[in-house]
C-alpha cells in the first residue's frame, strides 16, 4: 500500500482531471498504488471504449500525477 502522502497527491490529480474526463462522459477510479511507484486506474464510461484513451492515460493522466508525485513511474488502466 502506498504512503498516506503519495496517496493524496495522487488524488489530488486526479481531482484535477476528473472534469475533462466527465466532460466526455467519462470518468477515473484510483484502484492502487503499488510500491510507491505505479498507480493503477480504471477508466470509466465513454472512458473505457474510447479508442484514444491509453493516450489520455500517459498524456493527461500520468503527466498530471507526476506533477502531484514525482516519484510515480507510471499510470496503468486495469479496466
Amino acid at each position: 500500500m502506498a504512503s498516506q502522502t503519495i496517496k493524496q497527491n495522487v488524488e489530488k490529480a486526479l481531482d484535477e482531471i476528473r472534469p475533462f474526463l466527465q466532460a466526455d462522459g467519462g470518468d477515473i477510479t484510483l484502484i492502487d498504488i503499488q510500491d510507491d511507484k505505479v498507480v493503477q486506474v480504471r477508466l470509466e464510461g465513454a472512458c473505457t471504449a474510447c479508442s484514444v484513451n491509453q493516450m489520455t492515460l500517459s498524456a493527461g493522466v500520468e503527466t498530471t500525477i507526476k506533477k502531484y508525485a514525482p516519484e510515480i513511474e507510471s499510470v496503468v488502466n486495469v479496466g
